[in-house]
């Protein structure tokens, strides 16, 4: 069975493969020894944290196969962006060249640099290894972030974001970035993402353009992917769109990826999840559908799915087998959450 749960020191050696796996462009695990700890340490505090409002925490899940024992995947939540370092994005907007003289009317679009996601909070860091691809897994992954999040609604904005990855070759090389590194830089662009997922963003400041850029002004190949994804980020987008995710004209400095966002109790997930009390059963009704279920709690958050869970609107309870009422650590009359995958 899978089971997702917050990550421990136990899991440096798990989340470092993970790291490797990932490859570039996934800026939030960069195969650095002592990031990757301070991660897990941040988070593990984070969890056992009191808060009464997000600030810079951070929440880092494992998804663990406990029929192998191992850790197949990872997905977090950072509670506030920017708050400590500035979280930079680009917004695609337009500005009117007009002439009544000349009868010339132009209308062109504009990258400002700005902050303005600065205190959301933003889903991130989610990848599934290969081997477990298959199945309900990574729309779990995904989306029981969702589920966390309004459980403890204290701990995180009304407003969710979520940077996708941008379109890049096999080596990682960006055409945004080509034109970016060829006027104003003088690194690859796996370099500066890897800087970045270091937290070193102070030449962000000191040589990115600090005027509006003309997008017309770009190279053909920089113009055609501003706003668009990795062809491997494709299914992950479209997921969050299903979610109610939107893009509004925010993209990445470096690869031009969109983010996207929502409001938290606009998420579908949010919307359809159902709270009740577990009911412990030898058998469930014929024909029961793939079901995400959680504890309600924080330090010891424990999700899974299974077709072996049936919602009882009627009497507010989740029947479920034992097999996974002890995946998540729950007995009969314990309160649950569970949505249907």
């Amino acid at each position: 069975m899978l089971v997702l749960r917050p990550i421990t020191h136990n899991d440096f050696d798990a989340l470092k493969r993970i790291a490797v796996e990932s490859g570039h462009g996934f800026t939030s695990l960069p195969v650095d020894d002592e990031l990757l700890a301070s991660k897990i340490e941040r988070s593990v505090a984070s969890f056992a944290k009191a808060v009464k409002s997000p600030a810079d925490e951070g929440y880092l899940f494992v998804l663990e196969d406990t029929s192998q024992g191992k850790i197949v995947g990872t997905t977090a939540v950072e509670a506030a962006v920017g708050m400590s370092t500035p979280l930079y994005h680009y917004h695609l907007g337009k500005t009117v060249h007009h002439s009544r003289t000349l009868n010339v009317y132009n209308t062109v679009d504009i990258l400002t640099m700005c902050n303005d996601y600065t205190g959301c909070s933003e889903i991130c860091t989610l990848f599934l290894r290969e081997s477990h691809r298959q199945g309900f897994a990574g729309r779990f992954l995904s989306r029981i972030r969702f589920s966390f999040i309004s459980q403890h609604r204290e701990r995180f904005s009304d407003t969710i974001i979520a940077e996708m990855r941008g379109v890049s070759d096999e080596q990682g090389n960006s055409p945004f970035w080509r034109w970016l590194q060829e006027h104003f830089f003088s690194i690859e662009f796996p370099q500066a993402d890897y800087l970045v997922g270091l937290g070193d963003k102070v030449f962000i400041c000191e040589l990115m353009p600090k005027y509006p850029i003309y997008a017309n002004l770009l190279s053909p190949d920089a113009q055609a992917v501003i706003g668009q994804v990795h062809e491997k980020t494709k299914p992950a987008l479209r997921l969050l769109q299903n979610e109610g995710f939107e893009h509004r004209g925010y993209v990445d400095l470096f690869d031009a990826g969109p983010t996207v966002e929502a409001k938290l109790d606009n998420i579908r997930t949010v919307r359809e999840s159902f709270s009740g009390e577990v009911e412990i059963v030898d058998t469930l009704p014929r024909n029961t559908r793939p079901m995400a279920v959680s504890n309600c709690l924080l330090e010891e958050f424990k999700a899974t799915f299974s077709d072996q869970i049936y919602l009882c609107t009627a009497e507010e309870k989740i029947q479920m087998t034992a097999e996974v009422a002890k995946a998540i650590n729950v007995t009969s009359g314990d309160m649950v959450n569970a949505f249907a995958l």
